[in-house]
């Protein structure tokens, strides 16, 4: 297949919720700078683990048909917690390089999770919670649930203190709800590493062309 006949994106992620949360972002092509892009998303069925372990492999059979790729899953869960996600997302790109995509792909790992992503300052985080009427702040909630210290920006298990939010808040937790949060919340206040180094590659690959005056 030519070059100009593949497809812009494909991303493999590891389950349902990241998948969500990759379409919103994505979806976002105003706030990101970026043009129109032709995008995949697949989830990997064996979740974090399949995506670490097999994700190049299956990736690699999509080389000819798409310009770009990203690999996207947790750290916790993904089998090799002992290792840096730097460290991981460097063996895995140099993987894809070798595997057909060169220079095309990416690897991000989130750590922990990608609930680090949720907990930012915006006030769409407690509306997409449910925590609209409740009586106490959210992030006082959480001070008190010991979810958060008070000199911390975002809790060191985010997964277990959405979950609690959301019981507490009486919301049924669904993919619909990282979804929300991507398309919402701002794009400048989140200095999650695995973030910001998937807002650059985005940027990098699919910057606006300016019209010439």
């Amino acid at each position: 297949m030519k070059s100009s006949d593949r497809r812009d994106l494909i991303v493999l992620v590891a389950d349902s919720n990241m998948k969500a949360a990759v379409r919103g972002l994505l979806s976002r092509e105003q706030a990101l700078g970026i043009r129109t892009t032709d995008v995949e998303v697949l989830a990997h069925p064996q979740r974090d683990s399949g995506c670490c372990k097999g994700g190049v492999d299956l990736l690699s059979a999509f080389a000819n048909q798409f310009q770009h790729a990203l690999l996207m899953f947790d750290r916790e869960g993904c089998g090799q917690e002992r290792c840096s996600p730097t460290d991981m997302e460097h063996a895995l790109e140099e993987r894809l390089s070798s595997s057909g995509w060169s220079d095309r792909a990416k690897a991000i790992v989130l750590d922990p999770e990608l609930e680090i992503w949720v907990w930012s300052g915006s006030p769409h985080v407690d509306q997409c919670l449910g925590w609209i009427n409740q009586s106490t702040a959210l992030r006082e909630w959480l001070i008190a649930r010991g979810y958060l210290d008070r000199d911390q920006v975002k809790p060191a298990r985010p997964k277990e203190a959405l979950e609690a939010a959301l019981y507490e808040s009486h919301t049924p937790r669904s993919s619909a709800i990282y979804r929300r949060l991507a398309e919402t919340v701002s794009l400048r206040n989140c200095t999650d590493r695995a973030f910001r180094k998937f807002v650059d590659t985005i940027q990098g690959w699919f910057a606006r062309q300016s019209n010439p005056t």
